[in-house]
């Protein structure tokens, strides 16, 4: 399991990165296995920190998505319509879910945070 320490993780198991960039952690990606559908937020909504935006479908169940930040959505990932199994195979990388300008974190954890949460449960 993966926790990259230049982001910041949500009890939810999203992360975000200093560029407001977002996704799920690699943990929550083998929780939820194969990935086959994500649904984007709109570019240009506004959110605020722990607002449901979106919605990961897998063979195993569909989950929300959550913002891990307040701003505003500057970007989303659109290779995700085609390939969401990008989730599954690079979670931190190309299967990045959108990206907020000027965000604010909301409750976010460190990555040794996070690692002891997970270790946790």
């Amino acid at each position: 399991m993966q926790f990259p320490e230049h982001l910041q993780y949500t009890s939810d198991h999203e992360w975000i990165n200093a560029d407001g960039r977002v996704g799920i952690t690699d943990y929550a990606q083998d929780s939820l296995g194969d990935v086959v559908f994500v649904e984007l937020p709109e570019v240009g909504a506004p959110v605020e920190a722990g607002d449901t935006i979106g919605v990961i479908e897998s063979v195993k169940s569909v989950s929300d998505l959550y913002s891990p930040a307040s701003g505003t959505v500057r970007r989303v990932n659109e290779a995700l319509q085609g390939s969401p199994e990008l989730i599954n195979q690079d979670p931190y990388g190309e299967g990045w879910i959108f990206e907020l300008e000027d965000a604010v974190p909301g409750d976010v954890m460190s990555a040794d945070s996070y690692r002891q949460k997970i270790e946790g449960e």
